[in-house]
């Protein structure tokens, strides 16, 4: 089964304005990204992002994400106390080895659940990990999804 890799961080998406609730998606799902184990020939079959299907579902994806990472997030906090949350990445059980046991458990449920938000906005697992590599590296893609995260938030 292919994981895609979560990392837990502090800022919350709500309190943040579009310029930087859009720095945070994308902070999001470039931690989010996982299944790592890409090949030059998968890649090179893989085209471009430059549907504009695939940036709506993952900016669908990534928003419908955002919740659940932040009441699994505040659910670890209040486990481990004052202490500072590791990065988890679902991908790596290694990563979650220092948390309690509890937090572990919340840490899959939550890399789980967001597997299957992924594969529910008609999106691969390898496809989203594509776009969020092209994100990185791409001004206009980034744009798009800005736009398309403003034209979702906005919606009723």
């Amino acid at each position: 089964m292919k994981k895609i890799t979560n990392l837990f961080f502090q800022p919350s998406l709500q309190h943040l304005f579009p310029r930087n609730l859009f720095f945070g998606i994308l902070a999001t799902a470039s931690l989010v990204t996982g299944s790592m184990t890409f090949s030059l020939r998968a890649d090179a079959q893989t085209p471009a992002v430059n549907n504009t299907d695939d940036i709506t579902n993952y900016a669908q994806a990534v928003l419908a994400m955002e919740t659940p990472r932040q009441q699994a997030f505040d659910e670890i906090k209040k486990l481990i106390g004052g202490g500072e949350i590791p990065k988890i990445i679902c991908n790596d059980p290694k990563s979650m080895n220092s948390l309690p046991r509890q937090a572990q458990d919340i840490a899959v449920t939550y890399c789980n659940r967001s597997q299957k938000i992924v594969e529910d906005s008609g999106l691969s697992i390898d496809r989203f990990n594509k776009i969020t590599l092209e994100l990185q590296s791409n001004n206009n893609l980034k744009r798009q999804v800005y736009n398309t995260l403003i034209r979702l938030q906005k919606k009723p």
